[in-house]
Formats: C-alpha cells, structure tokens, sequence
C-alpha cells in the first residue's frame, strides 16, 4: 500500500474509534453520586371504591330492607320474608287499588266519596286510631279522601273510599289481594283498606318494599301526595307523621304505621340523581327511632351504591336481519330506561349481552318483545329487560317472501 493510502487509513480508523466511543460515552446512564441514597416510592392509598362495602347499620326494627327501585334487588336486609302485622302501611295497597281501578275508569278523582256512618264509628274522631277528620255522611271529592288517608292516616277515609270504591270493605280487600297477586307480592294478605290487626292480615319487609316500588313506578300522581307535609279538612290542620320529610329534602314519601302489635313502622323512599331507595322497617321502638334508623339505611345506601343509566327507552341498542319483510332489518331497544344499582366503583366491570333468535321473520309489530338483554356482574345477572322492537316491519310480497324463503333454506342446510 502507498504510504499515502496508509496514512489515510489509519487516520480514518482513529476518526471512527474516536465518535464510537464518544457516541458511547454520551449514551452510557450517568453514574449515581455515592453519596445519594434510593428514594422508595410513595405508598398510594387504596382508591375507597374498591374496598369491600362494610356492612350496613344497626336496626332497632324486627324485619327491615333496603331495596334499590331500579331493579328490585335488595341490597340489605333483616329477616325480609318474616310475616309481620304492617299496620298503616297497608294504605299503600288502598292507594295502589285506587289508582288502578281509577286507570281503569271505574272511579275518578272527582267522584263524591260518602263519609259514612259506618266509616267514621270505625275509624273516626272518636276511635284511637288515626282519623281524616271529614264529616260523618258528608261527602268530598275522592281526591281529598285519599289525600286524607295519605297525608293523616285516616282510618276513616280509608274505609270510606273501600266503601265506595268496591260497596264494602271485604269486596275491597278481595280486590287488594287480586292486585297484590299480580304485583307479585307473594307472603301478603290483607283484610282489611286501613290495617287494624286483624287475623290474616299480614305482609312482609320484601313484600311492603315491592309494593312501594310498584306504586312508585306504575301510579306517580298517586305517590306524590304522600310528600304533602300537612293537611287541612275542615278546622283541622294534621302533619304528615314521616319524620324524613322534614330532614332529607331527597325523601318524597312514602307511609307510617303504628299499632300495639305491629310497634312503629316506616316505609321510606328517596331519590338523588337518578338513584332511588326504598327502605321499610318494621317493629321500631318508637317514632324517633323508625325514622332515624330509616335516614341511616337511606345514607348508608347511597354511600356505597351507584346507579347508572345504561340504555335510554326508545334509542337504538342493536339491529336484526328481518326475514320476508319489506324492511332487512329492525332496530331493537329497550320500551323503559335500563337502569342498573351497583357497588361504587363497580361500574366499569358490567358485561351486557343481548339473546335474540338467530332467525326473525315478518310482520313484526312496534313494540314487540325480541329477546332480552342482561346486564352481568361477577357472574351474576343485575339487571335485565325485554328487547323490543322499534319499529314495525310489515311483511313483504310475494316474490320477496319466495326470495327470502330460498335463502333461509338454503342458509338452513
């Protein structure tokens, strides 16, 4: 090699040993002072979500629930399935009656309800039971009457509005344990519009929460007078004996109850956001403590449960092929808002699914039930409602249908 080219060899050489080892150097971690010590990372604290909910408060009371009015599911309880004598909240059921045979325009709000004479020596001024104080053979408007019975308890206007409503107070608890059938109260009985004990009148803490709810959802007019805090009839102004109303402006009702045999009762109901609870307890101490131990159940409730709309009514959730039909497909929801209660911080592990049959054919109506969707938690199912059908699908014509009937049985095969 010429001694020129050696030379540039060799100094190209040095130039790369040179910028590989600084390139190196410049990527190598920098060396710890000997002097610094490990700093241990900062111990985070457990999000309180994602502790186990602690158990719920102590209750004074002989059976009681906590119930969540979206789905149903209790989330606390006491002996809910106990028989117990459920005093004067058994004119939730004389409410429900009401409202559903007003629906059905057998009666109405304006009707002119008797306050007769057997009605006011059974339930009046003169018994130890709580009274509306309307006049003995006057009238007043059924809206009135059942405020009367609502709002003070009224033995009297109870059994005045049984009386008008079905002729007699047995007709009308034959027509209480119809639609307490058809609720789906399964432990109650009832005897009488205005609940004295009487044998064979009986519910339970699970039975009296289901009703609270179905009134809630199937007869809200009829729900909002129990959030009226005081009446007047005549020269008499009477408060409303739900404590709650007056501590808790997210509780709007819903019904008292006190006898020697029962001891006092509360059914209370409270909505925050789009979350609502029931809580009845039953056989309590005193007023105080039926109340106290009712706004316990409630707060403790909304603490440590959350609910979530999850589908709005109406909106499209899925679309299904349609089979012979002048349209392919269907958009199935949900007929009511799917709600679900879950513990907080819970929310982001639900898993929905929808079962719907693999093969749909028209006519289809609007409105029509197509399967079901479930929401699951931890395996369980929370919630879960109809699917329906948004829309309806008429069937299609005749070389459409033969089209479609080829394809199925070729698909089948």
């Amino acid at each position: 090699m010429a001694p020129r080219a050696a030379a540039f060899a060799a100094l190209t050489s040095a130039f790369l040993a040179t910028a590989v080892a600084g390139l190196a150097s410049a990527h190598a971690p920098a060396a710890k002072p000997a002097a610094a010590a490990a700093t241990p990372a900062a111990a985070q604290p457990p999000a309180s979500d994602s502790l186990p909910v602690p158990p719920p408060p102590q209750i004074a009371g002989t059976a009681w629930v906590l119930m969540d009015a979206a789905s149903g599911n209790i989330l606390a309880s006491h002996e809910p399935d106990m028989r117990v004598e459920p005093a004067s909240i058994t004119k939730v059921m004389t409410s429900y009656v009401i409202a559903a045979e007003m629906a059905g325009g057998k009666v109405k709000d304006t009707d002119q309800v008797m306050m007769t004479e057997n009605a006011w020596r059974k339930g009046g001024a003169a018994t130890d039971g709580s009274y509306s104080g309307f006049e003995v053979n006057k009238t007043a408007p059924l809206v009135e009457m059942e405020k009367g019975m609502v709002v003070q308890s009224g033995n009297d206007a109870a059994i005045a509005l049984a009386e008008h409503v079905a002729g007699s107070e047995d007709a009308f608890a034959a027509l209480m344990n119809q639609y307490a059938a058809r609720i789906g109260l399964k432990n109650s009985h009832f005897m009488n519009p205005h609940g004295l004990s009487q044998e064979n009148h009986y519910s339970t803490a699970h039975d009296l929460a289901l009703l609270g709810r179905a009134l809630i959802h199937d007869f809200p007019t009829a729900y909002s007078y129990n959030k009226i805090k005081e009446l007047k009839v005549g020269p008499i102004t009477q408060p409303n004996r739900n404590l709650l109303l007056w501590r808790d402006s997210s509780v709007d009702g819903i019904k008292t109850g006190h006898h020697s045999k029962a001891g006092y009762c509360l059914m209370a109901s409270a909505q925050r956001g789009d979350q609502r609870l029931i809580s009845v307890v039953m056989g309590s101490s005193s007023e105080a403590q039926r109340a106290s131990d009712s706004q316990a159940l409630l707060n403790w409730g909304f603490r440590f449960f959350e609910t979530h709309k999850l589908y709005d009514a109406g909106k499209a959730i899925a679309k299904q092929k349609v089979w012979k039909g002048q349209s392919a497909e269907v958009q199935l929801g949900v007929a009511e808002p799917l709600l679900v209660t879950v513990q907080r911080g819970k929310y982001p592990q639900l898993k929905p699914s929808m079962d719907v049959p693999k093969t749909l054919v028209a006519p289809i109506k609007k409105g029509q039930a197509i399967g079901m969707v479930k929401v699951m938690l931890d395996g369980k199912v929370v919630a879960q409602r109809p699917l329906v059908a948004l829309a309806a699908v008429e069937e299609g014509g005749f070389f459409k249908r033969l089209w479609d009937e080829f394809w199925m049985w070729w698909e089948s095969d």
